[in-house]
């Protein structure tokens, strides 16, 4: 028996959404291999989680892709006035939940924006970088389906 992801279905009269994928593949112990796009990434634990820790945690690349969209949609708000990026910088921190389920409880992130960029347009940079993609799919959560699918002997 094999089981299939649920089918994507679009309203009447929009078009069929684009789906996008990635492999997760079991390298040794808690190290796991991402291969996207043919791009390809390591996560791991850490040695006191019973890791090897030779790369980040799924829940560090989790706000790592947060960190990294803000300061795309910073970026680019820069590129279109015409100001550099260069010394753009976004810290992040994350606490987890102290209750189950695991999860993470808070994310703070500071934008640090590049030196020549003027008091008067940080508003409108924080507001830009403030509805990045993955921000947006925080607020507003997609549906998410587990399944299985067993290999065959």
């Amino acid at each position: 028996m094999t089981h299939t992801a649920p089918e994507i279905v679009s309203p009447p009269g929009t078009s069929a959404p684009d789906v996008h994928g990635l492999d997760v593949t079991h390298v040794h112990g808690d190290a796991y291999d991402v291969d996207i796009r043919g791009h390809r990434l390591l996560v791991d634990q850490p040695m006191e989680a019973g890791g090897t820790d030779v790369a980040p945690t799924p829940v560090e690349l989790f706000a790592a892709s947060l960190a990294t969209c803000v300061a795309f949609y910073a970026g680019r708000y820069l590129k279109r006035h015409g100001l550099p990026r260069h010394g753009l910088r976004v810290h992040t921190e994350f606490t987890m939940a102290a209750e189950p389920p695991a999860r993470v409880d808070s994310l703070r992130l500071t934008i640090t924006p590049p030196p020549a960029l003027s008091a008067q347009r940080h508003a409108a940079l924080l507001a830009v970088a403030s509805h990045c993609t993955v921000h947006n799919t925080l607020r507003l959560p997609p549906r998410i389906d587990i399944g299985l699918e067993p290999q065959e002997p």
